[in-house]
Parts: C-alpha cells; sequence; structure tokens
C-alpha cells in the first residue's frame, strides 16, 4: 500500500520556531522531495527555515483571508502548525484556514514541562506576563529581576515593575534591542544571545546579574526550561512561570507531540 512517504508532498508549514526547523530536516529526510512553505512571522525565523531546506518562506504575519488564499492557491496536502505553545491567535487563525480551505490541519504540541521533575520550590504560576510584573511589584518591588521569556513579552511585565531593576535575554537582532532600547533598557541592561542553555550557564548569567526573580514561559524543554528552573533553584532563586494558555480550539483537533506521531498522521492522510 502507499503512504505518504513515497508521495510528494506539498506541505504549508507554520513555524518559526526550533520544532519547525526540526520538522523541515525530518521531511526532508523521511519523505519523498516534499515541497514545503514555511510561514514565520521574521526573517531571522525565515532565514534558519531557508538554511534547512524549506522551498519557499513567506515572512509576515498571516491575516484569514490572505492565509485561505494562499492554501486554496497551492493546493496542499496538508498544514501543520509548529508556532509557539504562546502563539494563540496564530493558532486560531491556522485552524480556522484549514476549516474554510477544506485541508487537513496537524497541530505539532512540544510537550509541556514535567514540573514534577523539578524541586517546587520558590516556582510561582501565574496566567499572563502582566500578572508576572504584578506579583513581583506586591513581593519584590525592588529586587533585579532576569527576563528570560522573549523580547515580545517584555512590555506586559514592564507596566508594573521597576526599570532600572530590570535584565532582559534576547535574540541578538537589531530588532530585538531596538524594541529593548523603545521600553527604556540601556545597554547594560539587555544581553543579547542565542541558544538553548546549559544549567552552569544560566547559573553563571543569575549570579552576575544578581537576580533575585526570573521569569520564563512554560516552553517546555525544547525552550530550555528544565535547565532554567534548575539554576534559580540551586541559587535559592525565585521563578515567575507563565503557564501556557488553554487553546479550546484545538479539541477534537490532531495534535501530535513528536516526529514519529507525525509520520505516522500524514501517513493517515
Amino acid at each position: 500500500m502507499n503512504t505518504m512517504e513515497n508521495k510528494k508532498l506539498s506541505i504549508f508549514l507554520m513555524g518559526g520556531t526550533k520544532d519547525s526547523i526540526n520538522i523541515i530536516k525530518f521531511l526532508k529526510e523521511k519523505f519523498n522531495s516534499p515541497y514545503i512553505l514555511t510561514s514565520t512571522t521574521t526573517d531571522h525565523g525565515g532565514q534558519l527555515a531557508k538554511n534547512v531546506g524549506s522551498d519557499e518562506i513567506i515572512v509576515e504575519p498571516l491575516e484569514l483571508e490572505k492565509m485561505v488564499s494562499l492554501l486554496k492557491e497551492k493546493n496542499f496536502d496538508v498544514f501543520i502548525d509548529s508556532t509557539h505553545p504562546f502563539a494563540v491567535n496564530a493558532t486560531k487563525t491556522a485552524v480556522k484556514s484549514c476549516k474554510i480551505a477544506t485541508i487537513p490541519y496537524i497541530r505539532f504540541e512540544r510537550p509541556s514541562l514535567q514540573i514534577e521533575k523539578v524541586k517546587r520550590e520558590n516556582i510561582y504560576h501565574v496566567e499572563s506576563f502582566e500578572d508576572a510584573g504584578k506579583l513581583i511589584v506586591n513581593n519584590w518591588k525592588d529586587e533585579n529581576v532576569l527576563h528570560l521569556a522573549g523580547v515580545n513579552t517584555i512590555e506586559d511585565v514592564l507596566k508594573s515593575v521597576n526599570r532600572k531593576h530590570f535584565y532582559a535575554r534576547v535574540l541578538p537582532l537589531e530588532s530585538s534591542i531596538e524594541k529593548c532600547r523603545k521600553l527604556g533598557l540601556d545597554g547594560k541592561q539587555i544581553i543579547a544571545m542565542e541558544g538553548i542553555f546549559s544549567k552552569e550557564f544560566n547559573k553563571s548569567l543569575m549570579m552576575e546579574y544578581h537576580a533575585k526573580i526570573i521569569i520564563s514561559k512554560e516552553s517546555g524543554e525544547t525552550g530550555g526550561v528544565p535547565a532554567k528552573l534548575s539554576a534559580a533553584n540551586e541559587l535559592g532563586i525565585t521563578v515567575i512561570l507563565v503557564d501556557r494558555p488553554e487553546l479550546p480550539i484545538l479539541k477534537d483537533k490532531t495534535v501530535v507531540n513528536n516526529l514519529n506521531q507525525l509520520k505516522n498522521k500524514l501517513n493517515q492522510i
């Protein structure tokens, strides 16, 4: 019986994450010369996708109408949504677009962090970055905060937190650094680097900036969260963890958590 592995697939991949890069490499290796169009919101994400073999790149946020038009125009076999767990609006748009264009939708969802593997001491769970900022102001107003949750979440935290005590690790991109500056951060408060870092590296960074609180998204092992939590725990540093938003729109949708599951679902289409 023929499977999708023998057919030349046409795939719309919405990504810009480390997951999407791994998916492109996996599909190119396991399937028969698939055509992959990758949609990202940043030049950086688009370049990474191109470097690992994506056939076409779109670098812009796609609204519903444009996404539906693209899906119908190119007659894709499947849509794979590998956006970040916190990219709620992107996932909602993807699900609606696939329904209108009648294209199979697959959500690649990185596994949630098994928090019981890490000591629970000094970990506070909140539902949003605004809540994180309010928690800090109410409990640790004049303590140093190290933000390890991406540039796009800084503004919500700074609605409450004093900039004087705030430090942020962001991607070494001009756009990220410029956004930090517009939010009132100066050079010594901006830590520009890329990567998933070890526990020891995170510890060094936390000690260097005399951090008393760190902020992180619950972005799973792929996002390097266990190393951040372990480092903070060993140093006795408070962690504010912003939990993943729930997405009711994914109810009854195909959701996979690893590449082998993705392969199996593609073979069932």
